[in-house]
């Protein structure tokens, strides 16, 4: 059982960095409504922030069926992993906004 719970674990870590650079990866608002003005930036911390919510319910319900309990936490494990979520959306972010422009300058000369 301890292997399962290491493996879902890795898991777990791999889906919250996928879902952290979702945001910036795609023009429509999570990945179902295009927006006739385009995504803003607004969207972009809009979906991110309810990807972070959602990888959060999926954590406290990971939680409960692995050990049967959750532990209550404090603002402080909220602020920290908001700041990990926000780490794990780097590179998104940097596709979008600095190398999406340089490959597509690049591409015009």
């Amino acid at each position: 059982m301890n292997w399962i719970a290491d493996n879902i674990v890795w898991m777990y870590l791999l889906a919250a960095f996928v879902a952290a650079n979702l945001p910036w990866m795609s023009e429509r608002l999570f990945f179902v409504v295009t927006l006739a003005a385009g995504k803003s930036a607004w969207w972009r911390l809009v979906e991110w922030l309810v990807l972070y919510l959602v990888l959060g319910v999926i954590g406290f319900s990971l939680e409960w069926k692995l050990s049967g309990e959750t532990h209550s936490q404090d603002w402080e494990f909220y602020a920290v992993t908001a700041a990990l979520f926000l780490v794990f959306a780097l590179p998104g972010f940097i596709w979008r906004y600095d190398l999406s422009r340089y490959f597509k300058r690049r591409a015009q000369h």
